[in-house]
């Protein structure tokens, strides 16, 4: 009397399936960190970036809530990227015409479940056309002191021949 062999796993049977898409998952899990990566390790190699948190205040959902990042400086905005993206291209960018720091202050409260003890929250704004200054923060940015000097310097100086248009 001959006895059926047990199932194996082979190409063909669940078992085997089942390896293939776990491999398959490790693998596209492996690429996408290493593109994020990547792309952190070349947004801090072209220089002009600082590690910054990101939020807009009253905001609903992600945009409510801090998202750490790099802030690139350029030569009329401020372009920040989110750390944890695939994407090649800023998501905020902070003209720095008419940019004002509106408020200044320590995190406290649900902040520092959010932030780091050593930043420095900064409230920022626009100026009106009539050129008074901002009532409300549009966006607030958590960042170290040095960092926060760094951003300072950028926000009151500007580049030899360039000129703002009245």
């Amino acid at each position: 009397m001959e006895r059926p062999l047990p199932a194996q796993a082979g190409p063909g049977s669940w078992l085997g399936s089942a390896q293939w898409v776990f491999f398959a998952l490790l693998f596209v899990f492996l690429a996408v960190v290493l593109a994020v990566t990547v792309r952190r390790w070349v947004l801090v190699q072209r220089g002009g970036a600082v590690e910054c948190y990101l939020r807009t205040p009253g905001g609903r959902g992600r945009r409510g809530s801090w998202r750490i990042g790099f802030g690139r400086y350029g030569t009329e905005n401020l372009g920040w990227f989110p750390i944890f993206s695939l994407r090649p291209r800023p998501t905020v960018f902070l003209s720095r015409r008419g940019l004002v720091v509106v408020g200044r202050r320590v995190p406290s409260g649900e902040d520092t479940e959010h932030l780091p003890a050593d930043v420095t929250v900064v409230r920022i704004g626009w100026a009106a056309e009539d050129g008074s200054e901002p009532r409300d923060a549009v966006y607030e940015i958590a960042m170290s002191e040095s960092a926060l000097t760094g951003f300072l310097s950028w926000l009151e100086s500007m580049p030899p021949g360039t000129q703002w248009e009245a």
